[in-house]
């Protein structure tokens, strides 16, 4: 019976429920460590997950232990804002964007803090000129004032977790200045604290702000077709199947593909690529894209929530959220840097009255201004802004890569693998010869198209389209294709099994005969694939094809050397098809390689430092995934956006280039950021201990190092991919 009894309240008990919220005010990664700290404290709160980047918390709370309303108060206890995402509406509109502190920065509450600080600084100031006597009464007044809020998030923090933080140094050195007579000083650093606040958050918005600027490329109404009728609707209200009327200058409302017109669509908002693309019906179209000329009718294949904006916004936002290493280490760092550099405080304050009897007023007040300098807010802040900044860099220029530790590992890439078709060369690869054995010519492609009708694989549809432009009656396959994975692949005819393979598998089948390889091998010197097929055990003919190599490939592979980077070619076609691309691309080509092969090649230059694949996504996953970092070619594809660890939507060779040389811009800013962080510190440091440096300076060491470093981390928004460093890996 107990047991029942127990079973009944284990299934009456309300399970976890998932909460997640949207918390504005937080700059850096010691606003999320605040956040997270707090949050373990409460009961029934579990995975946690704190971004400082998204400005988001989500969590697994019971209410039964915990109230939302609680998780809310403790937030703005802290001194940030919680807002349920539900509440917004998706996309949100710039006007809206607190972050990025355009316009009315004053009725936030960083604003206040600045006005409300500053008028009481200048009233002290005033006071102190009319009256001599009433001026340290004053700026006590005025630094107690403005220190309210400021250590009533110290103490939150405290009770929280979070003892050490940039509000408890603060409270502790400002009440310690007015206590021995510095109150003036005190009440300038309480309102240079405000200003360095107020502008952390600019500077963090300004970075949000990048990657959120791609949600205007998409327009908020689309005019959707409804028989005759066509009205104006918000695009959040389209749904898949609808029919939408793009007019000449219109940007494109959402995914779709075309079912009337003929258009040059500028996909320079999604993919980065200037050049138009020309788009008739059945060709695919991407949200954001903008129509150049013809009006289109356009079939939605994806809502606004799943279009190609929304999903490059969705990866880069959590790649922002993902740590690199070096973020990671810093992060480490940063939990002992603040309670050491409070110990050294201490030192200061005690070690020369105490064994040389200096003067305890002097060396209290440098005390305290070294607590001043201890914050490692723009230590903490150097490396995840640089990532983030990265990030959106690249996103507007085409370049995904999914998360920092992607971007911290390109920098490092000494050698990348390239597959050849869809890769180096255009991938649509065009019948050039037809050599028959045995009939016509016509009945040998019919029966290779019979076999090959339905395949996915560049070779298989070229072989399709030649016998369709043709006007080939195709013969019907029964049942489906039978395929040996790199080798060949089989069909029943009526006339009986047909395969097409490559001449390695022909010819370790016995079905090629001496006279015909030399045939095979004049093809394959001129840089085309040959496919043999047979019928039964007895050889038909052959086919040749050719897949020219992508315009900007030899360019694109001349950058990386540039970058000093090795490139090789891997394959699975045969070798002198592979050598002549190889020579007219001047890069290293091994071929004949089955999927276990490149593997092994990868595992191979993997030993040499780290290793880039670049491939189609498909075909070459187990090699993408094998590889330290993959990359995928494909204009907004799934597979591109999914499979591999980065993504080229602009479709270019010379887009990797871009990747590496891009990542090595963000790490360089990386060491620019520490160094300035730990630099301008380690100066105020010595000069605090000689004594040049007052409370106010002190500071400014910290909230404007914080400041120059976001700034800094910017800079990357706005560098091109020719002024990027082209130093080469060491």
């Amino acid at each position: 019976m107990g047991r029942h009894v127990e079973l009944v309240e284990v299934m009456l008990m309300p399970a976890a429920i998932p909460l997640k919220l949207r918390v504005e005010g937080m700059d850096c990664g010691a606003c999320a460590v605040k956040i997270e700290n707090a949050m373990k404290r409460l009961p029934g709160v579990s995975d946690i997950d704190v971004n400082y980047s998204l400005q988001s918390l989500s969590l697994v709370l019971d209410e039964d232990r915990t109230s939302r309303h609680a998780i809310e108060a403790k937030i703005r206890a802290l001194g940030y804002a919680p807002v349920d995402p539900s509440e917004r509406t998706a996309p949100r509109p710039r006007d809206d964007d607190h972050d990025v502190m355009e316009g009315a920065w004053w009725l936030l509450p960083k604003g206040r803090l600045v006005i409300g600080t500053g008028a009481l600084l200048m009233l002290a100031f005033t006071v102190s000129y009319v009256e001599s006597s009433w001026s340290s009464w004053a700026y006590v007044a005025a630094t107690l004032v403005g220190l309210v809020p400021i250590s009533r998030r110290a103490v939150a923090g405290a009770l929280s977790g979070t003892p050490f933080s940039i509000e408890m140094l603060m409270s502790i050195a400002t009440i310690g200045a007015v206590a021995i007579g510095e109150a003036g000083e005190a009440a300038v650093v309480v309102f240079l604290f405000a200003v360095g606040e107020l502008l952390e958050g600019v500077a963090a918005g300004r970075a949000r702000a990048g990657i959120r600027s791609l949600i205007d490329l998409v327009p908020r109404t689309a005019r959707r077709q409804t028989g005759s009728n066509i009205e104006t609707v918000p695009v959040e209200h389209l749904v898949i199947g609808d029919i939408v009327v793009v007019r000449p200058g219109d940007r494109v409302p959402s995914d779709g593909t075309v079912i009337e017109g003929a258009s040059e669509i500028n996909e320079a908002p999604v993919t980065g690529e200037s050049v138009p693309v020309s788009k008739e019906r059945g060709s695919t179209i991407y949200a954001g894209s903008i129509n150049a000329n013809g009006e289109l009718r356009v079939e939605i294949t994806r809502t606004a929530a799943d279009n190609t904006i929304a999903r490059i916004i969705h990866m880069v936002e959590e790649a922002q959220g993902s740590k690199a290493p070096m973020a990671r280490f810093i992060d480490r760092f940063s939990r002992w840097y603040t309670p050491v550099a409070m110990i050294v405080s201490a030192l200061v304050v005690l070690v020369p009255p105490l064994l040389f009897d200096a003067d305890w007023f002097t060396w209290v007040y440098r005390g305290l201004a070294v607590l001043l300098i201890a914050c490692p807010c723009a230590l903490v802040i150097s490396t995840p802004a640089a990532i983030a900044s990265g990030l959106a860099s690249g996103a507007r220029r085409g370049l995904l890569v999914k998360g920092g530790a992607v971007l911290e590992t390109l920098g490092k890439v000494r050698t990348v693998a390239f597959d050849k078709t869809g890769t180096l060369t255009v991938g649509q690869p065009k019948v050039t010869d037809i050599v028959v054995i045995e009939g016509r010519d016509d009945d040998m492609l019919a029966k290779a198209a019979a076999v090959e009708r339905g395949s996915s694989h560049p070779l298989g549809a070229a072989i399709v389209a030649e016998a369709e432009k043709r006007n080939l009656d195709i013969p019907k396959a029964f049942g489906s294709g039978m395929a040996t994975p790199g080798k060949a692949v089989m069909a029943r005819l009526k006339s009986g099994f047909v395969s097409i393979g490559s001449p390695r598998h022909a010819t370790e089948q016995g079905v090629v005969p001496e006279e015909i390889k030399e045939q095979i091998e004049g093809l394959e010197s001129q840089g085309k694939t040959v496919v043999v097929v047979s019928e039964g055990k007895h050889l038909i003919g052959l086919i040749a094809l050719r897949d020219e190599p992508r315009p900007d490939a030899a360019d694109g592979l001349a950058k990386l050397r540039t970058l000093g980077v090795r490139s090789v070619m891997l394959t699975g076609d045969n070798a002198r098809t592979a050598a002549a691309i190889g020579g007219a691309l001047d890069l290293e080509a091994r071929a004949e390689l089955l999927p276990d092969a490149k593997l092994d090649a990868i595992a191979a230059y993997k030993s040499d430092g780290p290793i880039a694949m670049v491939g189609d996504g498909i075909n070459d996953a187990p090699a993408l995934a094998a590889s330290s970092v993959g990359i995928a070619m494909g204009s907004g594809t799934d597979v591109a956006l999914e499979t591999a660890d980065a993504a080229l939507l602009k479709n270019r060779v010379s887009g990797v280039a871009e990747l590496i040389a891009l990542s090595r811009a963000t790490l360089s800013n990386i060491w620019q950021n520490i160094a300035l962080a730990l630099g301008l510190k380690s100066v105020f440091l010595v000069t605090t201990l000689f004594g040049a440096t007052p409370l106010w300076m002190a500071i400014l060491a910290d909230t404007g190092a914080t400041v120059l470093v976001t700034a800094n981390a910017l800079r990357l928004l706005r560098v091109r991919a020719e002024t990027m460093p082209q130093q080469s890996a060491s």
